[in-house]
């Protein structure tokens, strides 16, 4: 486990403390086991509620602060100049995953100019390729080994690689929190 958690944090029926690099009252946010883009993370409710809808105040409150702090940071971190933040909240809209979750994904210009441009995001996420839920099952190998055909420049990241990225964010998330502390200051 990361030194600052000390009880284990689940994303759905799955066991994603060593990915975990921030941890709220509320919420927490972890490294993707096969993000779309170079610093692609999630933030969700550390209540396993499926839909935006089932959060009380203070977990809405908790979740978009730590949407908006997250997001500083891996901008900074991945040098990107934008972000895309989306929620899927329920399966019609293609969340993988019963558990509320938020994908917050750095961005660069043109970094999807030959896949179609920038909106070309939204079918990455809608597609195989964004779909959290069956990665984690076939991390996790509860799941059957029948072949699958997937994009060949994207695999699914080993439990070092993420617990790796996780404590270079958790880092990050610690400088940002300076930071941000020293410009509320100033004001």
């Amino acid at each position: 486990m990361p030194p600052f958690i000390n009880t284990p944090v689940y994303f759905g029926n799955f066991l994603v403390t060593p990915q975990v690099f921030h941890l709220t009252t509320h919420s927490f946010a972890l490294v993707n086991i096969k993000p779309l883009l170079p610093g692609h993370v999630l933030v969700s409710p550390r209540r396993a509620a499926q839909r935006l809808s089932d959060l009380n105040h203070a977990e809405v409150t908790d979740l978009f602060l730590t949407v908006q702090q997250v997001g500083r940071m891996v901008e900074r971190f991945y040098g990107a100049s934008s972000l895309n933040i989306a929620i899927q909240d329920g399966p019609a809209a293609g969340q993988s995953v019963p558990h509320l979750h938020t994908h917050i994904i750095p961005r660069q210009s043109a970094d999807l100019d030959g896949q179609g441009g920038s909106d070309a995001i939204y079918g990455m996420l809608e597609g195989d390729e964004g779909d959290v839920g069956k990665h984690q099952w076939e991390k996790s190998n509860r799941r059957p080994k029948f072949p699958t055909v997937d994009d060949s420049s994207r695999k699914p990241r080993g439990e070092e690689e993420m617990a790796e990225e996780a404590q270079k964010l958790a880092h990050e998330m610690t400088q940002q929190q300076l930071h941000d502390k020293a410009s509320q200051s100033s004001l």
